[in-house]
C-alpha cells in the first residue's frame, strides 16, 4: 500500500513540475505556449487508447522546437519502445525474458521524467501478460504476487497521470463496454439469444485477428508454437459452422507452419517434452482433418504421425506392452536419458490427427497400433503398485520396466520435466480417458471402459462420503477428490449409449450442459451461456489488440479471479468465455473436442444471425433446435457424421405447434458423412429431426 501511495504522489509531483515550469516562464514570449504544448502532447499520448496514435503524438512531441534535451532523450526512448510494441513482428519475444528475470523491462525512463507514468503503463502490460502466459512456472503464490503487485503499482501510477485512458482501467478491473447492435426477436428462447450473441462476438474476435495480425508468412506474431493453438477457440465458428474466412486462414496457416524446415519430418525436430513438441503438428493437421477430410495430403500427414509412433517413439516394455520410450522426442530422435524415460497421459496430445483419421475411416492398421497402446494403460490402471491405488490411471509408466510411475519417488509426481505441475497428476488424464473411450467406441471391447469405470467408482466414493481431513497425497481418497475432470468423458459415453450408469456423477460434475426444459425455456443452459455473453460484452481490446501471447487470446478474465491481479476476485471482470460450451451446443459433442470428437453435425452456414442446439445424437437419431434471426428465409445444409448406414426420415417442424415446415422426406445414409439441405424460416424456433 505504501508503495502505491508513493507512486501516486510521484506522478502528481511530476505533472506539477511541468505546470510550474509554464508559470515561471510566462513572461518569455512563446515559452508558455511551448510548455503547454509539451504537457498537452504528453497528456494526449497517455490518454489515447491506441498505440499507433500514441506513437504519432510522441513523434510530434519530439519535434517540438526548443524541447529540453533530457526530455527529448526520454521521448526518443519512448518512441523506440512504442514503435517496437506496435510494429515488432514478435508480440512478446523481446520483453518476455527480461520481465521473467528482472521483473521489469528497462525502457530507459527515470522516475523523475514526465514520461515515467507512460512507461509504467507499458511495464504493467508486460508484467500482466508474462504472468498470464507462464502459469506453470509462475504458478506459485509468492512469484505470482510479486509480478502482479508490481503490475498494479505501475497501472496506478499511469492511471493517476492519465485518467481518461480506459485501457489502464481495464487492467485494474474497470470493464470497457463493447457496444454491438444485434437484431433481436421476441420469439427466440433465451438460450438462442445468448448463443447467437456469443457467436457474433466470437466471430468478430476471430476476424480481427485474421484481418489485423495474420502476416504474409502465415504467423500471427506469437511464434509458430503459440499461434498454432489459436484454432482451439475458433472451433465453435469454424467446426460447428462454416466460416469461410476462418477456414481459409486456417488452411493458409497450417500449410505455412508445416512448410517450415524444422517440420520437414512431419513433426518438430526440436527434442523437448511431448506437451510442447506436439502442438505444431497436432494443432495444424487436426483442424484440417475437420475442414478437408477427403484431402489425401492431410491424410498422409496424419499417417506420418502414426508412423513415427510405431517406428520411433514406442517399443515393447519388459512386461510385454507397447509404450512410449520417453517424454522427450522429435521426428528423428528420442531422448534416452533415464530422467525422461516414461510414458504419460500427455502423450495423447501428439496423436489427435491419426486418432481422428481412425475414427472417420476405421483404418485397421491404426486400430492395431492404438489398441496395443491402450492395452498398456488398461493394465497399468488395474494394478496396485508403488503406492498407486488399483483402478487409478497413473501419471506415468516407466520405460522399459513398465512400472506405473515416473522417475520421481511418488507415482503421482513423475518429475521428468522442468514444469513439474504440468505433468503432476491428474494433469492430462482426461485426455487418456477420452482416448480409452474412443478405443472402446471403435472396437466395442468393454475392457477399454474398465479404467473409466474404476475411476468413476473412486469419484463416486469421494462425492458420497467426503472426508473432513485432507487425505494423504496419492491415496484413493486423494485421487477421488481430483477426478472431477472425468465428467467430460462420462458425458460422451452417455451421449453415445444413452446409459444412465454415470448420471449421479454427471449431475454433480457436469452442470454446464443441462438441457432440462421449464416453461418452454432451458434455464440451466441459458444461465451457463449468460456468463459467456457477459464476458464477451466487455473488454474487446483484451481479446484482440492487447493480447501478447497468442495461446492466451480468451484468458484475460482469469486475471481477475482470486489471488490474481488482486488478492480477491473482481466479479465484474472475471467471467471467462466458454468456447467449449458453444461448440457442444452447435455440434452435440460433450467434453473436449480432442482427442475424441463426437461432433454429430456441421452446419454449412455462417455463424451469424443463427442459434443451433443439438438435443439428441446417436448412431440412429439426430435432433436439433434452430432459430434464424434474419428477416428472410435461410437455406443451409446439415453435414452429419455419426449416423449409421440405413434409411431415415427427415422432418422440420415448428417447436411448440408441431407444424411441419417441410414435408417428411426419406434419407438414405450410405457413408460416414451425409448432407441434408433445408430452409429455415425467419424468427421461428424449429426442430430438425432425422430418425
Amino acid at each position: 500500500m505504501f508503495s502505491e501511495i508513493t507512486g501516486c504522489v510521484q506522478a502528481k509531483t511530476r505533472l506539477a513540475l511541468v505546470g510550474i515550469l509554464c508559470l515561471i516562464f510566462l513572461d518569455v514570449p512563446g515559452l508558455a505556449a511551448k510548455q503547454s504544448s509539451v504537457q498537452d502532447l504528453i497528456q494526449q499520448a497517455g490518454n489515447t487508447e491506441e498505440d499507433a496514435v500514441r506513437l504519432q503524438l510522441l513523434r510530434q512531441l519530439h519535434d517540438v522546437k526548443g524541447l529540453d534535451p533530457t526530455l527529448k532523450s526520454d521521448v526518443d526512448e519512448m518512441v523506440t519502445f512504442v514503435s517496437r510494441w506496435q510494429n515488432e513482428p514478435s508480440l512478446y519475444g523481446w520483453f518476455s525474458k527480461p520481465i521473467r528475470t528482472h521483473l521489469r523491462y528497462d525502457i530507459g525512463i527515470s522516475e523523475q521524467s514526465p514520461l515515467y507514468p507512460l512507461s509504467c503503463f507499458y511495464q504493467g502490460r508486460m508484467l500482466v501478460w508474462v504472468t498470464n502466459e507462464y502459469g506453470n512456472i509462475i504458478g506459485y503464490h509468492e512469484e505470482r504476487r510479486k509480478l502482479l503487485d508490481e503490475a498494479v503499482r505501475m497501472f496506478r501510477i499511469a492511471q493517476e497521470a492519465f485518467p481518461e485512458n480506459r485501457i489502464i482501467g481495464m487492467y485494474l478491473g474497470e470493464p470497457i463496454p463493447w457496444e454491438k447492435e444485434l437484431r433481436t426477436s421476441n420469439e427466440a428462447p433465451q438460450w438462442a439469444q445468448y448463443q447467437r450473441e456469443a457467436l457474433e462476438r466470437l466471430s468478430d474476435i476471430v476476424e480481427w485477428w485474421i484481418r489485423n495480425r495474420l502476416r504474409e508468412d502465415g504467423e500471427y506474431g506469437g511464434g509458430w508454437d503459440d499461434d498454432c493453438e489459436m484454432w482451439r477457440h475458433w472451433v465453435p465458428i469454424m467446426i460447428a459452422f462454416e466460416h469461410e474466412e476462418a477456414a481459409e486462414a486456417q488452411a493458409f496457416f497450417s500449410k505455412a507452419l508445416l512448410s517450415q524446415s524444422y517440420m520437414k519430418g512431419g513433426y518438430t525436430n526440436h527434442v523437448y517434452d511431448v506437451e510442447h513438441t506436439a502442438e505444431p503438428s497436432t494443432d495444424t493437421i487436426t483442424p484440417m482433418m475437420h475442414l478437408a477430410p477427403e484431402d489425401p495430403a492431410w491424410k498422409a500427414k496424419a499417417l506420418r504421425v502414426a508412423e513415427l509412433m510405431r517406428e520411433l517413439w514406442t517399443g515393447e516394455n519388459e512386461r510385454g506392452f507397447l509404450q512410449f520410450k520417453s517424454t522427450y522426442f522429435s521426428w528423428n530422435e528420442v531422448d534416452p536419458k533415464p530422467l525422461r524415460a516414461c510414458d504419460t497421459p500427455y502423450h495423447v496430445v501428439a496423436l489427435p490427427p491419426p486418432l481422428l483419421l481412425w475414427l472417420r475411416t476405421g483404418d485397421p492398421d491404426l486400430g492395431k497400433l492404438f489398441t496395443a497402446w491402450m492395452d498398456t494403460w488398461v493394465d497399468a490402471t488395474a494394478k496396485e503398485e508403488g503406492g498407486k491405488p488399483a483402478g487409478v490411471i497413473p501419471a506415468a509408466i516407466q520405460w522399459p520396466g513398465g512400472a506405473p510411475r515416473g522417475p520421481g519417488k511418488d507415482w503421482w509426481d513423475p518429475r521428468h520435466h522442468g514444469e513439474p505441475r504440468l505433468y503432476e497428476w491428474p494433469s492430462a488424464v482426461s485426455k487418456m480417458t477420452d482416448c480409452l473411450l474412443l478405443t472402446w467406441f471403435m472396437t466395442e471391447d468393454e475392457k477399454y471402459l474398465q479404467p473409466i469405470r474404476s475411476m468413476a467408482a473412486i469419484r463416486r466414493e469421494a462425492l458420497n462420503g467426503p472426508s473432513e481431513e485432507p487425505p494423504k497425497p496419492g491415496s484413493r481418497a486423494w485421487s477421488g477428490r481430483k477426478i472431477g475432470f472425468l465428467a467430460g468423458t462420462l458425458a460422451k459415453y452417455k451421449l453415445l449409449t444413452g446409459s444412465e450408469e454415470f448420471d449421479d456423477i454427471l449431475k454433480r460434475d457436469y452442470k454446464a450442459f443441462d438441457l432440462a426444459e421449464q416453461d418452454g425455456e432451458r434455464p440451466q443452459l441459458a444461465s451457463a451461456l449468460r456468463h459467456t455473453v457477459e464476458a464477451l460484452r466487455i473488454n474487446f481490446p483484451a481479446y484482440t489488440s492487447e493480447v501478447r501471447f497468442t495461446d492466451r487470446v480468451l484468458t484475460f478474465p482469469r486475471l481477475f479471479g482470486n489471488d490474481m491481479i488482486f488478492p480477491e476476485a473482481v466479479p465484474s471482470s472475471c467471467k471467462r468465455p466458454d468456447a467449449r460450451l458453444l461448440y457442444a451446443m452447435g455440434t452435440g459433442d460433450r467434453g473436449a473436442f480432442m482427442p475424441f470428437p463426437v461432433n454429430a453435425v456441421r452446419w454449412l452456414t455462417p455463424p451469424r444471425d443463427i442459434a443451433a442446439l443439438v438435443t439428441q445424437s446417436s448412431k440412429t437419431l439426430f435432433e436439433a433446435e434452430l432459430f434464424h434471426f434474419g428477416q428472410d428465409e435461410r437455406p443451409l445444409t446439415a453435414e452429419l457424421y455419426l449416423l449409421s448406414p440405413g434409411k431415415y426420415q427427415v422432418s422440420l417442424a415448428e417447436k411448440g405447434t408441431g407444424d411441419l415446415l417441410i414435408a417428411e422426406r426419406p434419407l438414405e445414409v450410405t457413408e460416414s458423412k451425409t448432407r441434408v439441405p433445408f430452409t429455415l424460416p425467419s424468427c421461428r424456433l424449429c426442430v430438425l429431426t432425422i430418425q
